[in-house]
């Protein structure tokens, strides 16, 4: 494949997650949380599915044979990925999509820390540089008021720790084994029933909300899940791993463009300063390793 359609396709990814924040926030009109996540992802997974089979099969025909040990990481992290996803819905109940966005787009901060607290990969030292400068993005995010910092903006935090925990891991296993859609569609289903048995337990699911917010689950089912993943698949394969990386980092400027544009989203003036500090620091973590030479994983991760 060209290389440039391979950009492109990368870039039209990035662009579906970072609208899909609107998406997720209308649907909370008319569904709650873990309902619209489980009915999400169940589609997602059937789309994907038929991929991550033909990987599969493929790989074992290699010889490739997924160990016990490696099924018990697979499964935390598709519990890092599913809280990452209940957070991340939950916060954007009382967030706007401009911060969702943003916020989220930490988890390029957290990944090294939490690779280094896990196995003790020592992170290149950008990131003593990135997360204090990250932190400063968000001071200016709430306007440099920390009182106007919403319940939601802590919960997307939060998100963004359980998706740097997901990003560390996945980046281990899918070198291990060579199978990134496979092991990326069982988070995906994980993450369906765990969101629907969620939902059964602590929520109200209405078939009349899921009816009625039946362009929210398409858009982020399809579009934000099953084609955006397989683009990314895609064009993985044809761009070096920190060029993607920084394409998709872009995720958060789509967010808040689609906020404006869509949901009429404004910051305070120091908003637009914070928004800035926090991609500088997200893209200076991706690429200042990479102008460097030196060894660096790029925190890629799935559609969320």
């Amino acid at each position: 494949m060209n290389r440039a359609i391979a950009v492109l396709l990368l870039v039209i990814c990035t662009a579906l997650w970072g609208f899909a924040f609107v998406f997720q926030k209308g649907a909370m009109e008319h569904m709650q949380p873990l309902t619209f996540a489980g009915v999400r992802y169940v589609l997602g997974t059937l789309l994907v599915l038929p991929l991550a089979i033909r990987e599969y099969r493929r790989q074992t025909a290699k010889g490739v044979v997924i160990s016990r040990e490696q099924w018990i990481r697979i499964g935390i992290l598709s519990v890092a990925f599913f809280l990452g996803v209940w957070f991340q819905q939950v916060a954007l109940i009382t967030t706007s999509v401009t911060n969702g966005g943003f916020i989220t787009s930490l988890y390029v901060i957290f990944t090294p820390i939490v690779t280094y607290l896990t196995i003790r990969a020592k992170p290149h030292p950008i990131i003593y540089l990135g997360a204090p400068l990250a932190l400063f993005g968000i001071y200016l995010l709430t306007g440099a008021d920390f009182s106007s910092l919403s319940i939601g903006d802590l919960q997307l935090l939060i998100c963004a720790v359980f998706w740097g925990v997901q990003v560390s891991m996945l980046g281990a296993l899918v070198k291990e084994t060579g199978m990134p859609i496979f092991i990326s569609t069982v988070n995906f289903g994980s993450v369906a029933v765990l969101a629907l048995a969620g939902a059964f337990a602590l929520e109200t699911p209405e078939l009349t909300g899921i009816s009625a917010g039946w362009i929210a689950i398409l858009y982020s089912g399809v579009f934000s899940t099953a084609v955006a993943f397989t683009f990314q698949a895609i064009g993985q394969q044809h761009v070096p791993a920190a060029n993607a990386a920084i394409i998709l980092s872009a995720e958060s400027l789509f967010a808040a463009l689609g906020g404006a544009l869509i949901l009429h989203e404004r910051l305070p003036p120091l908003g637009y300063l914070g928004a800035a500090v926090i991609f500088l620091a997200i893209i200076t973590v991706e690429l200042v390793p990479a102008l460097r030479g030196q060894k660096h994983e790029p925190t890629l991760r799935e559609s969320g």
